[in-house]
């Protein structure tokens, strides 16, 4: 279904509303120092590095900017299109004092580098690392994301975690960052609803949740391996599942230093799950019971 033509009657009103809001100025106009933030945005590995040195992460699209805000995430500069400009109009009344820079659809893709088809991005003040020790203190199910580089995935598990009751996500230092653009696109903003730290040291961090009275497991297919159902069938109270990488699974250290390993068994020759397939079993399967 094509979208609806405005009359110029309404285009008219509608750039009235926008221009009538005293944060909203062109694109073309914006200092430097705000659009750097939305500038090359298709180029990941610079902007893997450059979002956390600058204390931000992009919220793309009006529903991803509004849970971000809901979460209570602080916003630095939007830009948009007027089109979503009177759309988010609620958002920009509520935020006078944080500026909104409004653009053709021509002049947003010379600055993004992509069509931005969802017309509104949002660089946001990254939140403050929380303390390990306290995040797990009421946690009963943690997922542990060992170096998962493509984003889409950490993107799915976040959002399958926050439908299947984990409590907290942890990512290794090498690991992709869940507050990247497209993280937060896939998990279709559920990361600010699902607390997450990324672990400075790794494998050695786990004796933390040991001594917090974590069973830890990680996904692998070794000799020695329980089934998902017997690790389930076990209810444990507090449980850390480790999810490794796409292509090389869990290093040597992280299996020596986890108490258990648990594999998902396949049918019809199939060796293994997607790893954002297999967190949602998982999930699922060893979800807590009750209280």
């Amino acid at each position: 279904m094509k979208p609806k033509q405005l009359s110029a009657q309404d285009l008219a009103d509608r750039s009235a509303r926008v221009q009538a809001l005293p944060n909203t100025q062109p694109l073309t106009s914006a200092p430097q120092h705000h659009s750097r933030y939305f500038n090359d945005l298709t180029d990941v590995k610079l902007r893997a590095q450059q979002e956390p040195q600058w204390g931000i992460y992009i919220a793309e699209s009006s529903k991803v900017i509004r849970r971000s805000l809901a979460a209570g995430h602080q916003p630095i500069a939007f830009i948009m299109s007027e089109k979503w400009a009177d759309d988010l109009h609620d958002v920009l009344a509520h935020y006078p004092d944080t500026p909104a820079y409004i653009g053709t659809d021509q002049e947003l893709e010379n600055t993004t580098g992509y069509a931005l088809h969802r017309g509104a991005l949002a660089a946001m003040a990254r939140p403050e690392p929380a303390d390990l020790q306290e995040l797990v203190k009421d946690a009963r199910r943690i997922a542990i994301l060992e170096d998962i580089v493509d984003h889409t995935n950490v993107g799915a598990i976040i959002r399958s975690a926050a439908a299947l009751n984990v409590d907290l996500i942890l990512v290794t230092p090498r690991c992709a960052d869940p507050l990247y653009r497209r993280s937060i696109r896939v998990s279709m903003g559920t990361v600010f609803q699902v607390p997450w730290a990324r672990l400075e040291n790794w494998p050695a961090d786990l004796d933390i949740l040991h001594r917090a009275g974590f069973t830890t497991a990680a996904l692998a297919l070794e000799a020695d391996s329980l089934t998902l159902s017997e690790l389930s069938a076990r209810k444990d109270e507090k449980l850390a599942l480790i999810l490794g990488t796409e292509g090389h699974g869990l290093s040597p250290t992280t299996l020596a230093a986890t108490q258990y390993t648990v594999m998902i068994p396949m049918s019809h020759g199939v060796d293994s799950l997607n790893v954002a397939a297999a967190s949602a079993v998982a999930f699922w399967e060893t979800r807590p019971t009750a209280s």
